[in-house]
């Protein structure tokens, strides 16, 4: 990927949508959505994240929290927001907002769900102030979502 060559483009991209597709919300979060994926390849976090959530916050106004697509724009959300090590808000929109109402809309088998739940463990591990309890929750977690995938994905599946 050449995020300093695309970063430009995706960018005039997003100015033509607006201008001849404006009412495509969609659309517009969707080149968004890129661009703030390019601003994370470049290190940018800072402007990735505010992007992030306004891209989240829209997905979830036009369309609801259950939305597939708001629940991977939550899940962008909260990988940024542990690249930032932003721990407890990554935590916080894991386990008490995306993973449940992933679970509810999607199944608990979903690849949304179970991916979702693999980075609830991997906030938990990786936040340094973790607790003894967070590291067991953390196993917990990836011992079913590696069951689960290999039951849905088979036996292969990692």
């Amino acid at each position: 990927s050449r995020p300093v060559e695309a970063l430009p483009v995706l960018e005039v991209n997003l100015a033509l949508i607006r201008r001849y597709w404006s009412h495509d919300e969609t659309c517009v979060l969707s080149v968004k959505t890129n661009i703030a994926g390019c601003l994370s390849k470049l290190g940018r976090h800072d402007e990735a994240i505010v992007l992030r959530r306004e891209i989240f916050a829209r997905y979830v106004a036009i369309r609801g929290v259950s939305d597939e697509n708001a629940l991977i724009c939550g899940l962008n959300l909260a990988a940024s927001l542990q690249t930032l090590e932003l721990w407890d808000d990554s935590t916080t929109l894991l386990r008490d907002q995306l993973v449940p109402t992933a679970q509810r809309s999607l199944g608990a088998e979903h690849n949304v769900t179970l991916t979702l739940n693999k980075n609830l463990a991997h906030v938990l591990v990786g936040n340094p102030e973790n607790t003894r309890d967070d590291l067991v929750e953390a196993k917990t977690i990836m011992q079913d979502v590696v069951k689960r995938r290999r039951r849905v994905f088979g036996p292969t599946h990692p």
